[in-house]
């Protein structure tokens, strides 16, 4: 029997027990601030990285891992007798699976698939585990990208972010450019869309922004199960357990299999901007 690895980036919020434990090997992306240069959630994590930012004079940029960081990766798990299943961020929001392409094409190797997650944080992050899962309970190369590419269509991101200056100064803005001018006391509800960030719509306040999000979530996910659900949040630890909450009291009782609270990674927060709050899930695999 075929062994397969499973490959991941750092955007995709996996713990470190997860990834240990699953048997995933994740690439981190760079952050670049001044002249520092920091590998995403292994040299700064995300509490030290928001403990930064609100003093800091000179605002972080990110970067996607190199092909050598890839080619690296690649030779070594092919060594060990793996075949390759890599599953990254969005190609609409990095070139992060741009860097895997020119690996793969530089080794020339058909033990490699590559697969776009079309999303990123933990709908990336349930993608990549049911895959691990599925590898270690002896599914085959074939059967596991099979199901990693079926859940990509069963996956959501929706959030709330406190300004969109961080998202437009990024690039990464998307279609959410129409609500670029939004009245300060008006929050702007986003979502992942085509591997691109999209507008959902307006609500007044932050209280009513994580209402509406968590009922976003009841009328996406409807009776699909089993629910792997995920609140995220950039140095907002409180909203997101008062949307956990929302979420578990609007849902059917025993759809969520697995629920987490999620700060996101450095280099996803570098472009969402604190305070940003919402969720990620896979449901119905």
């Amino acid at each position: 029997m075929s062994k397969v690895a499973i490959v991941t980036d750092s955007t995709a919020n996996l713990s470190e027990d997860a990834i240990a434990s699953n048997g995933i090997t994740s690439i981190p992306l760079q952050l670049i601030w001044g002249e520092d240069t920091y590998r995403d959630g292994l040299d700064i994590t995300p509490l030290e990285f928001y403990t930064r930012l609100k003093s800091a004079k000179v605002m972080p940029t990110s970067s996607q891992p190199s092909p050598a960081a890839f080619h690296s990766v690649y030779t070594d798990l092919l060594d060990q007798g793996f075949d390759i299943l890599s599953i990254h961020i969005s190609a609409k929001l990095s070139g992060t699976l741009d860097s895997a392409i020119q690996a793969k094409n530089m080794i020339g190797s058909d033990r490699i698939a590559l697969v776009d997650s079309k999303s990123t944080s933990m709908a990336l992050g349930f993608l990549t585990l049911l895959a691990a899962r599925a590898a270690k309970d002896g599914a085959s190369f074939a059967e596991c990208r099979q199901f990693a590419e079926k859940a990509v269509d069963h996956t959501g991101v929706y959030f709330v972010v406190s300004t969109l200056e961080f998202l437009r100064r990024g690039g990464r803005i998307g279609g959410a450019a129409a609500f670029l001018g939004t009245a300060l006391n008006l929050k702007p509800i986003l979502m992942l869309h085509g591997g691109r960030v999209e507008p959902k719509e307006k609500v007044r306040t932050m209280s009513k922004a994580l209402d509406r999000v968590a009922d976003i979530l009841v009328e996406k996910v409807g009776d699909q199960k089993p629910l792997h659900l995920s609140v995220l949040h950039a140095n907002a630890p409180i909203e997101a357990e008062q949307l956990l909450k929302k979420a578990q009291d609007r849902l059917p009782n025993g759809i969520i299999q697995e629920s987490v609270v999620t700060p996101v990674s450095p280099v996803i927060g570098t472009h969402t901007g604190p305070g940003t709050v919402g969720f990620a899930y896979l449901a119905g695999m």
